[in-house]
């Protein structure tokens, strides 16, 4: 029996008004296992509404009600695993954003650098990139406000806007090629549009090698990875390095899309089960996939979780992809994103996942278990793994090729890369070897 929010707290007031003896008789004459168990809740849920009377009535300053139930929705949930999580309108509205994979904005990376908020980089195609702003130009004001002591989270919010709407910014820039003498005070007035989150990154690595990142998975994943597959096949790609490492996941569809470009014939790729038996959902490749036939490598380590682990998983199941790095996250959980009434969300795990042979991947912290075991383990130490996340951020400037966002003799080996290389190198000198002839 499903019960309103409302004849929760009306039910949980009665009780509190109720004599003891009532209480009783009623009790006694509905003894019914699921009656008595919403008598439970509704007692449990007094003590909630008990305390939020006594904070209102007797806390030292006059407390705002809304905060408190928002606490007490964001406490109820931090109960239940690490990636349930009750959002405020506000962090509801900015995970809407990141998984559409599009927003209103300008098109920069900001961050901090000596304690001024630092231009990492303007994204190729945006007002910022075509207005010239460049890379480490340092961001002073945003329409006239200086962003002295602002944090990351609030420019983001004064960036971003309505398509169409206009932004002031002031920028500081250094002279030259690092020439002595004295910044340079400019403005730049921009025209907010529809900026693309970009997810998918793609070159070819070498002649004959593609090379395709997704950074996470999100609404414009699938579209864009089936984009950049196509034009590395233009290029002459006869093979293909997917790089799945430090993506988080994110859309479970989006994964799933991708994960089909490369397996077809209907084969499962991922199912999840719930708390329920008939909750179990199958998710198939389509009849066709146009990367079916691709020699592949898949790269994976510590920082690939969920979305980035069922595609690994169902590749490795259906023994369709070398898998190469280090252990993965571990993250099994589906959660679904739930809007509330007032604006606010509910992110709450719903399922697990499995891979196709039923391989359950959670992260058990006690047993040091789960993730994906990659076929061939290579170890990468800490340090050397943060320079390399740290490299793959590109830095774009009007004119130029984009090159990592760290300075070239602070460059490190991408041992795995290179390890997979060298793989499909090799069997590209195989598979060209060819017996000798006999002599007659």
């Amino acid at each position: 029996m499903k019960v309103s929010r409302i004849a929760v707290v009306v039910a949980a007031a009665l009780l509190a008004s109720a004599p003891a003896a009532v209480r009783a008789a009623e009790a006694a004459a509905a003894p019914q296992p699921q009656a008595q168990s919403q008598d439970k809740t509704y007692e449990q849920l007094k003590v909630l509404i008990d305390v939020l009377d006594l904070i209102q009535e007797n806390y030292v300053e006059t407390p705002d009600t809304q905060k408190l139930i928002q606490g007490a929705a964001a406490g109820m949930v931090r109960t239940l695993d690490p990636f349930s999580q009750y959002m405020d309108p506000e962090a509801h509205k900015e995970i809407q954003t990141e998984t559409e994979g599009q927003f209103g904005g300008l098109g920069i990376r900001v961050g901090m650098t000596e304690e001024w908020l630092t231009i990492i980089t303007p994204l190729p195609g945006t007002p910022a990139y075509r207005a010239g702003i460049l890379p480490n130009d340092r961001l002073v004001q945003i329409d006239g406000e200086t962003t002295k002591d602002m944090t990351l989270s609030d420019t983001l919010k004064k960036l971003r806007g309505a398509p169409g709407t206009k932004v002031t910014l002031t920028i500081l820039r250094a002279p030259d090629d690092g020439k002595d003498g004295p910044w340079i005070t400019k403005d730049f007035t921009l025209t907010r549009e529809i900026v693309k989150i970009e997810s998918v990154q793609s070159w070819m690595q070498e002649p004959g090698i593609g090379y395709l990142r997704i950074v996470e998975f999100s609404g414009r994943t699938a579209e864009d990875t089936l984009d950049a597959l196509d034009d590395l096949k233009k290029k002459g790609m006869k093979a293909l390095i997917l790089d799945l490492r430090n993506n988080p996941g994110g859309l479970l569809s989006a994964a799933v899309e991708v994960a089909s470009d490369f397996l077809g014939d209907n084969k499962l790729i991922v199912y999840t089960q719930g708390r329920k038996p008939e909750s179990r959902q199958e998710f198939h490749a389509s009849a066709k996939a146009p990367f079916a036939d691709l020699p592949m490598i898949t790269l994976i380590n510590g920082g690939s979780a969920s979305g980035s682990e069922i595609v690994t998983g169902a590749l490795q199941d259906h023994k369709r992809s070398l898998i190469m790095g280090a252990q993965s996250y571990g993250k099994a959980s589906v959660q679904s994103v739930i809007p509330l009434a007032d604006g606010s969300g509910l992110r709450l795990t719903v399922a697990h996942y499995y891979t196709p042979l039923g391989r359950s991947i959670a992260r058990n912290d006690k047993t040091k278990t789960g993730g994906i075991t990659p076929d061939i383990p290579i170890a990468i130490s800490q340090e050397t793994e943060a320079k390399l996340y740290n490299q793959w951020d590109l830095v774009y400037a009007q004119g130029k090729k984009p090159r990592p966002g760290v300075k070239k003799e602070d460059l490190v080996r991408d041992d795995v890369l290179e390890s997979a290389l060298q793989l499909l190198r090799a069997r590209d000198v195989l598979g060209s070897l060819k017996p000798a002839g006999k002599e007659g």
